[in-house]
């Protein structure tokens, strides 16, 4: 490999909330965190780069993308996803939850309905809320291996006039599914037949193991992409959280015209200055990195699997086709929701994201971040096999 994925860097004093905030978030330090997603991985050495190059200048004035950033966007889109798409498509903004947010309150009014497919990525719940709509679970069902989609629920609840909306996850955090082109396009057609608006929050696309592939909304039928919002980053991706970027892609006029007219308006259609560097230097030069980046992770997930088969069985995981989470089921350790959470920190000094906080469904679960160097993984793994251990030890 060109990418040394091995290397332990030290994020302390970096700001992160990630590593630097573990007395606040979870009462001690000695917490390994592998909640929220972003990566411990070094970003593309030319992003770096052309960040260092741009801040050398001194000047950080007003600044804007040129047509050199849309052709990157443009180009990656279709090399990595098949898609083709315009410059005038393309309307950007500092990430996908506020965009949600403000997606919802452009085309909706109070009390009307949402769909959500729970357990799901939960500040999908708040930007509902936030806009004084109505969650309504379309929740998927599980066989205790796989994910799969409730189409009959979907099709029962879509056909409900206040629904006006359905985010759909694609791929699905936390629970790993890359959908099938087959599985998108029976939800486009009950969303398109019921006018049921789809929000595709596509920010882990570009995170697919090799042996799946993801397909993008947009790409299943041209009726779809005129009844769909697609939303992308290379936040995840290429570790760029904190640069705050993102591009929805927006085929039909009439949509863009109303969501760009209510960004103007509150001034949020506008990408600070490293932003547009890093994004534009992301996907031009980024493809060989990623690709070894989703070797690794893939390595790590393997790993993941065996360690929990061999030495913790008492744990499950579940199969991630996509995204560096993975979604492992613990119910087996008989323990409600406090109490795991209070296990997990408190016995085995590790922070995942619990599975409760993404809804119906998540309840008994853990979403761990593997986007670590392999000793950092293999030593939170430890901590947990020898607080459950332990555990034992204590039940005989």
């Amino acid at each position: 490999m060109k990418y040394n994925f091995d290397e332990v860097i030290n994020r302390d004093n970096t700001n992160s909330v990630k590593w630097n905030f573990n007395k606040d978030l979870f009462g001690c330090e000695d917490v390994i965190p592998m909640w929220v997603a972003d990566m411990d991985f070094k970003t593309v050495p030319e992003v770096t780069e052309a960040i260092v190059k741009r801040a050398s200048h001194g000047i950080y004035g007003y600044s804007e993308r040129t047509d050199d950033y849309f052709d990157a966007v443009i180009s990656w889109m279709k090399k990595r996803h098949d898609l083709d798409i315009k410059k005038e498509w393309i309307l950007s903004t500092s990430g996908i939850v506020p965009a949600i947010n403000f997606i919802i309150k452009t085309f909706t009014n109070k009390g009307d309905k949402i769909l959500v497919q729970s357990p799901v990525y939960y500040p999908f719940y708040n930007a509902i809320k936030n806009n004084e709509c109505e969650i309504v679970y379309n929740a998927l069902k599980f066989d205790n291996e796989k994910y799969t989609m409730d189409f009959e629920d979907l099709e029962q609840k879509a056909k409900d006039s206040k629904v006006k909306i359905m985010i759909l996850c694609n791929p699905h955090n936390p629970v790993g599914r890359v959908w099938s082109k087959d599985e998108l396009f029976r939800l486009g057609k009950i969303c398109a037949e019921n006018d049921v608006l789809v929000i595709s929050d596509e920010i882990h696309s570009d995170l697919i193991y090799k042996e799946f592939k993801h397909t993008s909304f947009a790409a299943v039928s041209e009726d779809f992409r005129k009844n769909s919002i697609i939303c992308t980053a290379p936040s995840k991706t290429f570790n760029l959280a904190g640069l705050q970027v993102s591009n929805l892609i927006i085929f039909n006029k009439d949509l863009r015209d109303r969501l760009e007219t209510f960004m103007s308006k509150l001034e949020i259609n506008k990408l600070n200055l490293f932003a547009i560097i890093a994004c534009e230097a992301a996907y031009k030069y980024g493809e060989q990195w990623l690709d070894e980046l989703i070797e690794y992770l893939g390595e790590n997930k393997n790993f993941l699997k065996n360690f929990i088969k061999k030495r913790i069985p008492k744990l499950k995981v579940i199969e991630a086709e996509g995204t560096y989470l993975v979604w492992i089921d613990c119910r087996k350790l008989n323990m409600n929701k406090e109490q795991l959470k209070e296990f997990m920190i408190s016995k085995a000094g590790i922070a995942f994201d619990e599975g409760f906080i993404f809804g119906p469904g998540g309840e008994g679960f853990e979403r761990i971040n593997i986007a670590c160097p392999r000793s950092t993984l293999e030593k939170a793994l430890e901590r947990m096999e020898q607080a459950i251990n332990n555990l034992k030890s204590s039940d005989s």
